[in-house]
């Protein structure tokens, strides 16, 4: 006997919104230097967000750091045409570029909110990963750009103007893109988007290396001419350095990568739900900001369709519990086996790919 079972997390007669417990992390100065720079792989949000809401916080996310950023890019400017710092320009462009991301993710949260459709059965979701490689795609864009003038620069070295000026710039540079930067990563790991933890990586790495024009800024003001480029050089780098994390948290994620630790703790879930005997094939997968799950467990072969359909009910309203920002679960009964019972499965073995 076998009993399927699929319910839209918030649909009638299933409103959750249950707080999940904090998991204490080490406080020593590696881990903290780890958590500044690096996405996590883990989740960390105590609270399932309805789909709507979410994807209204991310909107606003998106719109308050564009402002923040504009403005800062826009001052950042002014100040690269009077000074012809190549190490600012860089700065800039990247924020610029920074600021413009809010475009394909605020489309990708837009399209998230409509209801599927015979054609897009699963919604539309899954544009936040499609977002996400478009964020990819415009920091490898800026890093190039900033390369680029960098050794250019090296190759025909010139005086930098209004050294002060350029300082004052790249310290708001530093304090706007960490101010994004803390909002949207924070947002984005609570809401479940790993695009919009990687554009908070990408503005981090904006205000590093705002600091890192202060430094040249420093060199130029000693007479050292060639401070500045190779200032922009180094912003090459850390820009390479952020394009590596952010694409691999946006890789795995189109990949249906999800975090092992979930796996397990669906699994524990499931195995404490009276009537299950056995958990078999689970599987979790991101559609945007949110999960689906589908999983197959062993009940009593006696049981009738009625009581099948109750533990397969029972088995999601746990997973639903159990696992931050699952919205939806197909969980699938299959009768614990008898002595010389054939496999009902294997009727299905020939439609197995290779």
């Amino acid at each position: 006997m076998s009993e399927q079972h699929d319910h839209a997390h918030g649909s009638a007669g299933h409103h959750h919104a249950h707080e999940h417990p904090h998991h204490p992390s080490p406080a020593g100065l590696g881990h903290r230097l780890r958590h500044l720079l690096t996405p996590h792989s883990h989740e960390t949000a105590d609270k399932l967000d309805s789909a709507l809401e979410s994807s209204a916080r991310g909107m606003r996310a998106l719109w308050v750091s564009l402002a923040v950023l504009g403005v800062t890019a826009v001052a950042q400017a002014c100040v690269v045409v009077v000074s012809g710092s190549v190490a600012l320009l860089g700065d800039t462009v990247h924020n610029t570029a920074d600021a413009l991301t809010a475009v394909p993710l605020g489309i990708a949260f837009v399209l998230g909110r409509r209801a599927a459709t015979r054609r897009f059965t699963y919604g539309y979701g899954r544009a936040e990963d499609l977002a996400g490689i478009a964020i990819v795609l415009t920091i490898a864009a800026s890093a190039a750009f900033a390369g680029w003038t960098a050794v250019e620069r090296l190759l025909h070295p010139r005086p930098v103007a209004y050294v002060p000026a350029v300082a004052v710039a790249a310290l708001v540079g530093f304090a706007g893109n960490e101010w994004v930067a803390r909002y949207r990563i924070r947002v984005g790991r609570e809401i479940g988007s790993a695009a919009l933890v990687a554009d908070g990586l990408h503005a981090r790495t904006d205000g590093f290396t705002s600091l890192a024009v202060l430094l040249g800024a420093g060199g130029s003001a000693l007479g050292w001419r060639l401070a500045d480029p190779v200032v922009g050089l180094a912003i090459t780098a850390a820009i390479v350095l952020v394009l590596r994390d952010a694409a691999r948290e946006v890789l795995r994620r189109v990949m249906d990568a999800v975090d092992p630790a979930l796996v397990d703790r669906a699994e524990r879930a499931l195995r404490e739900v009276a009537g299950v005997r056995a958990v078999g094939e689970l599987r979790l997968r991101w559609i945007g900001h949110r999960l689906r799950a589908e999983v197959a467990v062993v009940v009593d072969g006696e049981a009738t369709v009625r009581q099948a359909h109750a533990i397969t009910v029972d088995a999601e309203h746990a997973l639903l519990h159990a696992v931050p920002r699952l919205t939806a679960a197909l969980v699938h009964a299959d009768p614990a086996p008898v002595p010389g019972e054939a496999d009902p499965h294997l009727r299905l073995a020939h439609h197995a790919t290779a």
